[in-house]
């Protein structure tokens, strides 16, 4: 794979590493950018090993709550000016009430919305807006308490993030402040019970290999990925992350504290993870010169 400018500015961008440092970390790994930011970290050149969840998509994520069951929706357009129309707003609201009775993308697509099903609707404000739009994704979150929370609001119960979050015992405004810790620090799971073991292995790898540049023997590698992996699992877990609202305490002890317990939660970003083919104005320029 041809190591591009845009490659390496790709990957510089996302870990703070130096151009050149980028580009070697992508010939060594034939332009696999995953596997470059590894190789950065192992090496100890990545200044912030970034998410590469890249949010380049527009739209709105929604958030409907009734009773003890919560809905996120997402809603894409192609721009950020659709997002802030008002008949979009309405048609996305819509969307978000009608998928409180289905449990899937599939379902909610077939579902009715004010006579039409929800694909048919949309089809006619992609026909009457002019630009591609799509039901992304939905997810649903039930428990005794569920608290919603928008951040980046574009209007009521709309934004850029959507936030669900299940309690047992405590009350809204518990909720509230524990929906925008998700918001702003985004845990990968609720607990390490609930994270993906191939992603807490492949960290614990990278770890081993960064301890092993610094020439360490192997039973003091050993005794530093543990230390290293109980931080790595704390910082990705909401019940152990350190909350917001008072570092002194992380989530799960501020949640027991005020009677609560934490049973689930659901964040969903606009685009979050799509990746658009970018053109610099120069070409753009050049192609539409051609044209």
């Amino acid at each position: 794979m041809a190591i591009t400018a845009a490659l390496v500015k790709e990957l510089r961008d996302s870990t703070g590493a130096g151009m050149m440092d980028a580009k070697k970390a992508l010939t060594e790994t034939g332009g696999d950018m995953e596997a470059a930011v590894d190789w950065l970290r192992t090496k100890g050149l990545a200044k912030a090993a970034k998410k590469s969840g890249r949010t380049a998509a527009e739209g709105l994520v929604a958030v409907v709550v009734d009773g003890g069951k919560g809905v996120a929706v997402e809603v894409n357009s192609e721009t950020d000016f659709v997002a802030k129309n008002a008949d979009f707003q309405e048609f996305v609201g819509g969307i978000a009430k009608a998928a409180l009775g289905v449990a899937d993308v599939d379902a909610l697509l077939a579902a009715d919305l004010g006579g039409k099903s929800v694909a048919d609707t949309l089809t006619d404000k992609i026909a009457t807006i002019g630009e591609n739009m799509s039901v992304r994704r939905m997810a649903t979150l039930e428990g005794d308490t569920v608290v919603n929370y928008v951040h980046n609001a574009a209007t009521a119960g709309m934004g850029k993030i959507g936030v669900l979050v299940a309690l047992k015992g405590g009350d809204e405004a518990l909720g509230k402040q524990i929906a925008m810790h998700i918001a702003a620090v985004n845990p990968a799971a609720l607990s390490e019970a609930d994270m993906d073991a191939a992603v807490i292995e492949k960290e614990k790898q990278v770890q081993m290999d960064i301890a092993r540049e610094s020439g360490k023997p192997e039973q003091v590698i050993e005794k530093m990925i543990v230390g290293r992996m109980k931080k790595f699992v704390a910082e990705s877990t909401l019940l152990n992350q350190q909350f917001v609202v008072n570092p002194d305490l992380t989530v799960g002890a501020a949640a027991a504290e005020a009677g609560a317990e934490i049973t689930g939660f659901v964040r969903l970003e606009v685009g979050e993870g799509i990746e658009v083919e970018k053109e610099d104005f120069a070409a753009e320029v050049a192609k539409a010169a051609q044209g």
